[in-house]
């Protein structure tokens, strides 16, 4: 594929993107190093240098991203080399390497003409490539359950840089992997991660990359980082953004936008078992069944918290997981569990706990990037997690969930 001979903004004098800016900064660097992730960005740059053509760009751009996303799984799940000193369940080499790569694709100057829009398709593959959006594999045939489950990327980057987002770390360690539910039935489970951005969400992401799958699995979980010292499964999910920044720096304080928002409505409910994923014993930290919501009652103006849950008529301010991209993950992938008709596949969201840096590392402007208690909490939220699903995906008496 030849295109047109492009303007200069896309003959690789794009300005790097908010996120790529923040790379150079000490901790992303000495992460990328510490784990061998710092040699892949002047790899791909070389192997992009070497392409003729719009077709080979495109063949190494997929090639780089997809081996991304499995050098960052084998790593968590212990293949291979660790690469450094860092613990292999550190999701964090996978954000900032990838932040290299487009950052080097971002200014890239080919010999042969690109548009803009040829960039854009370039960097849309190398994203989605890189965080498994495009590789998930259930196998086929009876007897085996199939578990679908998603992560995020770091986030308040420019609060911390240093920040790891468990939920991320958890979609690393488990992708691909087998388990035993509760009932002792096999599964597997497929994973991907999302960016925090609310443009990607705009832009249907979420639903691209769930729409393939949700009709052939037993059980889906988005997962994101929550409150700190407790874990929660989100009963309800509103169609509000908060508008609070998001990694690129951009607020949206609006509807969660979708397609036919004639048809949207305010609220998405869970469908996971969370009595029974309450009442097990899956870790250290407390699960709760957190059914609070704030609405604007139907008539009214003013935003107000209800407990236990949404009143008829309202309207959403926030779900029981807020108004930030963790409970629009879960409102779009509910949204699309109903919209499908597929109202008796469990499926819903679960917040982890905030993961904490140890007592004396806590200042980021002197603190390392890790230390055993910021490991042992990643760790042991990873193993809560696969210990919910576990409980999850075992037969429950009803998987039927309310009406939306």
């Amino acid at each position: 594929m030849t295109l047109a001979t492009p303007p200069a903004s896309a003959a690789g004098t794009t300005t790097a993107s908010v996120e790529e800016a923040r790379l150079d900064r000490v901790a992303p660097q000495e992460i990328l190093r510490r784990s061998g992730f710092d040699s892949l960005a002047p790899e791909f740059a070389d192997a992009l240098a070497g392409a003729d053509s719009f077709a080979e760009a495109e063949r190494t751009v997929g090639r780089y991203g997809s081996g991304l996303w499995r050098r960052a799984v084998d790593r968590a799940q212990g293949r291979g080399s660790a690469g450094g000193d860092l613990t292999r369940d550190d999701d964090r080499p996978l954000y900032w390497a990838r932040l290299t790569l487009t950052r080097e694709l971002r200014s890239w100057k080919p010999g042969f003409g690109i548009t803009e829009k040829g960039r854009t398709r370039l960097l849309d593959r190398l994203e989605r490539s890189s965080r498994g959006q495009d590789s998930i594999r259930f196998p086929a045939g009876k007897g085996v359950k199939r578990i679908l489950l998603t992560g995020f990327d770091p986030f308040t980057l420019d609060r911390d840089v240093r920040i790891s987002n468990p939920s991320g770390a958890t979609a690393l360690a488990l992708d691909g992997t087998w388990l035993r539910t509760a009932d002792g039935s096999l599964a597997r489970v497929e994973t991907a991660v999302f960016p925090v951005r609310w443009a990607d969400f705009a832009d249907g992401t979420v639903e691209r990359t769930l729409r393939p799958h949700l009709p052939n699995v037993d059980l889906f979980t988005t997962v994101s980082q929550g409150r700190p010292g407790r874990f929660d499964i989100e009963r309800t999910n509103g169609a509000w953004r908060g508008g609070f920044p998001d990694n690129e720096n951009l607020s949206r304080t609006e509807t969660v936008p979708v397609a036919d928002p004639a048809t949207q409505p305010q609220w998405t409910s869970t469908s996971l078992p969370y009595a029974a994923i309450t009442a097990a014993s899956t870790g250290r930290f407390p699960v709760y069944d957190n059914t609070s919501v704030t609405e604007l009652p139907a008539g009214a103006d003013t935003p107000v918290v209800r407990p236990d849950g949404p009143t008829p008529g309202s309207v959403a301010r926030a779900g029981g997981g807020g108004n930030y991209l963790s409970n629009e993950i879960a409102y779009r992938a509910t949204l699309l569990r109903d919209r499908l008709g597929l109202t008796r596949l469990p499926g819903g969201h679960v917040h982890t706990p905030v993961l904490q840096f140890g007592p004396g590392n806590t200042d980021p402007a002197t603190g390392g990037v890790t230390d055993p208690e910021f490991v042992r909490n990643r760790l042991d939220i990873i193993a809560q997690v696969r210990a919910i699903v576990a409980v999850a995906a075992a037969p429950q008496e009803s998987s039927a969930h309310p009406s939306s």
